[in-house]
């Protein structure tokens, strides 16, 4: 897949593309060789409590729910949650379960001064099969990448 550099390139190169307002997007297989090969990086799961609790986690991600549960209402407290336990000076990955919220939340931590914001494509669970609605297309899960059952 490559060095982190060339990596990092194409994210950046995918956030060019379609005019992100943060630093890049990742597929989860990027995503799960930057940590690898850059243990300092963070990856940042926004999904709710909930999802953590019943679907799984990833291990070592930080979690900050973007909307909590239930309602899904935004967590008033994301940025200062986020600034508590992640260095803005660190290379940030956000996942969510499909992408869309960890897309918000890289946007928001760039706006909020994170240097280097990625969004994981795909997320955790990745999209819905049309013929079943199963979430067995793609994502992190679906990579085989590490993670585990609450």
């Amino acid at each position: 897949m490559g060095s982190i550099s060339e990596i990092l390139a194409r994210g950046q190169e995918r956030a060019t593309q379609a005019n992100l307002p943060y630093h890049g997007a990742l597929t989860p297989q990027e995503a799960g060789l930057i940590l690898t090969l850059a243990p300092q990086a963070k990856l940042v799961d926004v999904r709710a409590r909930a999802e953590w609790d019943l679907v799984g986690v990833i291990p070592h991600s930080v979690q900050v729910e973007w909307l909590t549960y239930p309602g899904w209402h935004p967590n008033p407290n994301f940025m200062l949650q986020l600034k508590q336990l992640v260095d803005h000076e660190a290379l940030t990955l956000f996942i969510c379960r499909n992408g869309a919220r960890s897309h918000k939340a890289a946007e928001a931590a760039a706006q909020s001064g994170f240097l280097e914001c990625y969004n994981v494509l795909e997320g955790f669970e990745g999209d819905r099969e049309k013929a079943s609605q199963q979430r067995n297309v793609n994502g992190w899960k679906n990579a085989g990448l590490p993670w585990m059952q609450s």
